[in-house]
C-alpha cells in the first residue's frame, strides 16, 4: 500500500537534505520529485555563498553532489507530481498525477517555488520563443544578441552578469529606484556599464514579434515617457510562485500564498512540515533550504516519536 513514516515532496536542497535525515533516524522515506533532483540549483550558473567552496561552484555539480548523498540509503522514489494531499487523524493520503497513492504519518513539503511572469499579453505564446525565465538555460541562444533582464533582487542582478557575458548588450529593468539585490551584485552590475544598461523605475508594458520576441515598449513610472527597447531575448525574475496547489486549504499560507510555518517548521496542520522556498521566509538561498529541511526532519521525527507514544 505504500505506506511510510514520511514522505518528502520534493528533492531541492531542503527535500533532499530532509530525506537524508529522515531516513538516517531510522524512518521509512518516500522522496517524490517531478523532475531532476536538485529544485532551483540546476538553473544557478554558479553557487558563490555555500559554505565550503570559497571559490564557487556550478549549480549543476552540487545539485548532483547532493543527489549523490542519497544514493547508498533505502529511500523509494517517486518521478511524478503530487495531485493532492488529504489529512485524517495522523494519516495522510498523497495523490501522484500518474495514480500512485502514498500513505504516510509525516509529511514533508519541500515542492519549491516556480518564477512569477509579467502577466503580459503574448508572454504564453512568446516563452521559449525570446521569453525566458532561466538564464542559465536559455542564455546561450542569445549569444551576441541584445536582452532584456526585468527585476530587482539577487537573481536579476546575478543573471544580467551571467548573461553580459554572451550577449551584445543587457538592459536591466527594474519598477523601483533602488535594486533590493545584495551590494556585492549591484556593484559588478555598476562596474559594467558598457555590457549592462540599467533602467530603473521603469516598466514593461508590452512585448513585439510575430513568431520571435522582437523588442517591448517600456514605460517610466515618474515621467510616463515611453520608449521601445529593441531587444531578442527576455528574462523575467520579478518573484516566485510557490508549488502548494496540491495541499489542502487548512494548510495557511501568507497572502502571497506560502506556507507559514513556527521554527521547527511544523505547519498549521499536525503531521505536515514545511521546508525550503516553499515557506514564507526572508531568505530563499540553498544554505537556508538545507537547512530548513534538516528542521523539518528533526521535527518529523520527534512527531512520530510522539505518535509511537
Amino acid at each position: 500500500m505504500n505506506v511510510y513514516d514520511a514522505v518528502v515532496v520534493g528533492a531541492g536542497p531542503a527535500g533532499i537534505t530532509a530525506a537524508l535525515y529522515l531516513v538516517r533516524s531510522g524512518c521509512s522515506v518516500a522522496l517524490v520529485e517531478k523532475l531532476t533532483p536538485g529544485g532551483q540549483v540546476l538553473q544557478t550558473e554558479a553557487i558563490e555563498n555555500y559554505p565550503g567552496f570559497p571559490k564557487g561552484i556550478k549549480g549543476w555539480e552540487l545539485a548532483d553532489a547532493f543527489a549523490a548523498h542519497l544514493d547508498e540509503l533505502e529511500i523509494d522514489r517517486f518521478t511524478s507530481g503530487v495531485a493532492s494531499l488529504s489529512s485524517e487523524d495522523s494519516a495522510h493520503t498523497l495523490r501522484l498525477e500518474d495514480g500512485t497513492e502514498l500513505h504516510a504519518r509525516a509529511v514533508v513539503v519541500c515542492s519549491g517555488a516556480r518564477h512569477r511572469p509579467l502577466g503580459l499579453p503574448d508572454e504564453g505564446r512568446l516563452t521559449g520563443h525570446g521569453v525566458s525565465y532561466c538564464a542559465v538555460c536559455d542564455g546561450n541562444f542569445f549569444r551576441g544578441l541584445e536582452v532584456a533582464v526585468v527585476g530587482g533582487g539577487n537573481t536579476a542582478l546575478e543573471e544580467s552578469l551571467y548573461l553580459a557575458r554572451l550577449a551584445s548588450r543587457v538592459h536591466l529593468i527594474h519598477r523601483r529606484d533602488t535594486f533590493r539585490g545584495a551590494k556585492v551584485y549591484q556593484d559588478r552590475v555598476a562596474s559594467m556599464p558598457d555590457r549592462i544598461e540599467v533602467i530603473l523605475d521603469t516598466v514593461v508594458e508590452k512585448l513585439h514579434g510575430a513568431r520571435e520576441l522582437e523588442g517591448l515598449t517600456l514605460r517610466n513610472r515618474v515621467t510616463g515617457a515611453v520608449r521601445e527597447l529593441p531587444v531578442s531575448g527576455l528574462f523575467v525574475f520579478v518573484g516566485n510562485i510557490p508549488g502548494t496547489d496540491f495541499l489542502p486549504d487548512a494548510v495557511r499560507r501568507d497572502s502571497q500564498g506560502f506556507l507559514l510555518t513556527d521554527a521547527e517548521m511544523r505547519t498549521s496542520v499536525p503531521g505536515i512540515f514545511a521546508a525550503g522556498d516553499v515557506r514564507a521566509k526572508l531568505c530563499r538561498q540553498v544554505v537556508t533550504a538545507a537547512g530548513d529541511g534538516a528542521t523539518a526532519a528533526q521535527a518529523a521525527f520527534a512527531y512520530l516519536e510522539q505518535l509511537h507514544g
